[in-house]
């Protein structure tokens, strides 16, 4: 199946000289939910910009469903739907008028019936002839997705879609996203919220200093990334490690009544089993244990920082 997206050795140099994005190669697959993070600066906004034609790229080819975004402008940005960081709204406009007006620019023909669908599915039916400035923040961020769906894009773009939302809406809005690539809209995100991406993504690209870092498949990054914690909590708290378990990278935590081992369960040989079997063998008994995965945001923190340090 052809990528609905094809970005191929995209940089960006301002005049200034800053490389914002550097030889950045990319498909996105249609129907899949891209989450694209890294830290502030990374390049996310630049190349959502660059695709969306905001901002003019200095070299390399980006189309969006064969369509080459500078030759072929309108029908590429026809494709696509955006949704900003900036609430950019006309403060004295009704919901309804918004979403109505933003199908027009696409030169779309009136379709009440779909503006009111779209306005149904993001809950905002009930506030269609309210005048947009007495909406909420999150409402207002409603209107911006509406506004960004009225013309039946097949791509999503939503830039930090959940900043400043509060809790019951954020997960309100990735119920929202999820109904939308189930209906085929190809969805791409940034996000600063780990656990957003760690929710909803399907694959997830890391960006660092204008540089794809990884892109892989969630589960699969987490499952060849990730590491796995053995926490042993002891009957009686050790004063410090015995050079006798120098072999393991162990730390002693809570005064000395947890016993932390850091290991990669994707090897076969872990180490958990010598390492109980050492612990016998001292004398050093415990009384629990657990284990736990890596979250997505220490592998983030992790392949952020090993590409700082090259």
């Amino acid at each position: 199946m052809p990528s609905v997206i094809s970005i191929s050795k995209l940089t960006k140099t301002y005049a200034s000289g800053q490389h914002a994005l550097k030889d950045v190669s990319l498909e996105i697959r249609p129907g899949e939910i891209f989450a694209l993070l890294g830290p502030n600066g990374a390049g996310k906004t630049t190349l959502i910009s660059i695709v969306c034609g905001i901002v003019r790229k200095t070299s390399g080819t980006v189309l969006v469903n064969g369509h080459d975004i500078e030759r072929d402008y309108r029908a590429a940005r026809a494709q696509i739907g955006l949704v900003p960081q900036e609430l950019a709204i006309e403060a004295f406009e009704t919901v309804r008028a918004a979403a109505t007006f933003s199908r027009g620019l696409f030169g779309c023909a009136p379709d009440p019936a779909l503006v009111a669908r779209v306005l149904r599915d993001l809950s905002l039916w009930d506030r269609r002839e309210d005048i947009l400035m007495t909406l909420s923040g999150g409402m207002k961020r409603r209107v911006m997705i509406a506004k960004a769906l009225a013309h039946e894009p097949r791509v999503l773009f939503l830039d930090e879609p959940t900043a400043g939302v509060d809790v019951e809406l954020r997960r309100d809005m990735w119920d929202l996203v999820r109904r939308m690539r189930d209906q085929g809209v190809t969805i791409i995100l940034t996000t600063h919220y780990i656990d957003e991406a760690e929710e909803m993504a399907d694959r997830i690209g890391v960006i660092n200093h204008g540089e794809l870092v990884v892109v892989e498949e969630k589960s699969r990054l987490m499952k060849q990334l990730g590491k796995r914690q053995l926490t042993l909590t002891l009957q009686e708290p050790l004063p410090a490690i015995p050079p006798e378990l120098g072999e393991w990278p162990l730390a002693l935590n809570a005064n000395g009544h947890e016993l932390q081992f850091t290991f990669d369960a994707s090897v076969e040989q872990t180490g958990v089993a010598p390492l109980l079997r050492r612990l016998e063998q001292l004398g050093i008994n415990y009384r629990d244990l657990n284990t736990r995965e890596s979250s997505l945001e220490e592998i983030f923190v992790s392949l952020v920082g090993r590409k700082a340090r090259q």
